[in-house]
């Protein structure tokens, strides 16, 4: 079945196989695939090319991600946050962070106080700080990870449906750690410290 989000993907790629890449768009390598440099988007947001691009309704989003063999996470952000703007040039600008979590992960950014209409799990549409302050998020950056398989989410609210959560800024090493936390299951386990602290130079 062709989703709206697949039709969206589909007509961007179109497009930008008509038009010169803009200047942030330099290759990163091969293995990342991607730039390293991201934009600032019309929120004032940094966004990395590989974010997808969505009509924000996250059943639909996370049906995506799992068909592609990926784990979908919603990352929360708000203009002017110095964290989230390290996030984007230190943490995604390095090269296996970037080449693994792009690799593995569909990442939906919204805006802490943003006015879009988003549809939760459990069906409810709600602006983007409605639904921030409904999943429990009060700062940026706030990434927040799902079951690889939607029918555990079963439409709950994303806040019950989430298996894990960063909550804040994480230096790279620790950021990378998180990503392969949740890409190996480790939280069906053990607690993210404890996986830090079995974990090579934990």
């Amino acid at each position: 079945m062709v989703t709206r989000r697949r039709l969206v993907q589909t007509t961007l790629a179109m497009a930008a196989g008509a038009v010169l890449l803009p200047p942030w768009r330099r290759a990163l390598g091969a293995a990342a695939g991607e730039t390293a440099e991201p934009r600032l988007n019309d929120d004032g947001l940094y966004e990395q090319p590989f974010f997808v691009q969505s009509f924000l309704d996250l059943a639909e989003d996370l049906e995506t991600a799992a068909t592609a063999g990926k784990r979908f996470a919603v990352m929360w952000e708000l203009k002017g946050c110095p964290y989230c703007k390290e996030t984007h040039l230190v943490n995604f600008a390095d090269p296996e962070i970037r080449s693994f979590v792009s690799g593995n992960f569909d990442i939906l950014q919204l805006n802490l106080v943003g006015a879009r209409e988003v549809v939760d799990f459990d069906g409810e549409a709600l602006e983007e700080r409605a639904l921030a302050r409904k999943w429990g998020v009060r700062f940026t950056p706030t990434t927040m990870f799902f079951p690889q398989d939607p029918t555990a989410v079963a439409g709950r609210p994303g806040q019950e449906a989430e298996v894990a959560r960063m909550p804040g800024y994480f230096r790279p090493p620790h950021f990378l750690a998180m990503y392969r936390f949740v890409q190996e299951k480790a939280y069906d386990s053990t607690s993210f410290n404890d996986y830090l602290q079995r974990a090579p130079g934990g």
